[in-house]
């Protein structure tokens, strides 16, 4: 197996743990009420843990001398491998909590099969990491249907929101040779099969709530290559500002 595909595994992983840690944290301060502002902000927490230890273990795979703070700071747009869901704007908090919902009902099966990969460091973070998405499901699911199942304003938006985020869901079960390459080696896991569990959970929730699920979405994909949205660049902008500009510094 080359390191590199191991890697580049890791960045998408990483990534997608950092950028929406980022997105998350915008909401810090800002909640519809304090118990909910401190349950985002540590949904934020987790991810920011998860995206440390990811890309901490990239750079060893990477040999390079790279650290993760490195990887985080002082890379461009095109280098980055995160999935495009958790660079869109976070929108109203209806919004955020059913992109977050849609993400996190992926990743706790994602990184349910992970904890039995034979990369022993990617699977212990994956272990760790289910006890995390385990809450996340269930505290982003619970808005979700408090959405649908409120008032007419408040299922409007979630309806909105799921008509709008529905066709980045795709890009979550693309492979590439990255995933070819590692699934044969029971590094990474087959995309493909879990697919019909996400949809279980998360047709199961939408149809509790009232909601209905979108179709004829053109799905919108591009991120295994690099290639992002316009909203990746602007955040990137402010997320590596200091860093960048003091690259000596010791915090």
């Amino acid at each position: 197996m080359k390191q590199g595909t191991l890697f580049k595994y890791l960045l998408r992983l990483g990534d997608t743990a950092l950028i929406n840690t980022q997105r998350l944290s915008e909401w810090t301060g800002h909640g519809p009420f304090l118990e909910e502002d401190l349950a985002l902000t540590n949904i934020a927490l987790d991810n920011l843990g998860r995206a440390n230890a990811l890309l901490n273990y990239a750079g060893t795979v990477e040999g390079k001398g790279r650290t993760e703070d490195d990887l985080a700071f002082h890379r461009d747009e095109r280098d980055f491998y995160n999935i495009l869901l958790v660079e869109l704007p976070n929108g109203d908090y209806a919004n955020t909590l059913t992109k977050q919902f849609l993400l996190s009902a992926y990743e706790e099966i994602l990184y349910r099969k992970l904890s039995t990969s034979a990369d022993p460091v990617l699977a212990g973070i994956a272990k760790k990491s289910v006890k995390e998405l385990t809450y996340h499901v269930r505290h982003t699911s619970s808005w979700l249907k408090r959405f649908g199942n409120g008032t007419d304003e408040s299922r409007a938006k979630a309806q909105t929101s799921l008509n709008e985020l529905w066709r980045y869901t795709g890009e979550l079960f693309e492979q590439n040779d990255v995933d070819a390459e590692l699934i044969q080696k029971n590094i990474a896991t087959e995309l493909h099969t879990i697919k019909s569990e996400w949809e279980k959970v998360v047709l199961e929730a939408i149809t509790e709530c009232g909601l209905e699920v979108p179709s004829n979405a053109f799905m919108q994909r591009g991120s295994r290559e690099g290639k992002h949205t316009e909203h990746l660049g602007f955040m990137l902008a402010e997320m590596q500002f200091l860093p960048r500009a003091y690259p000596d510094a010791k915090w």
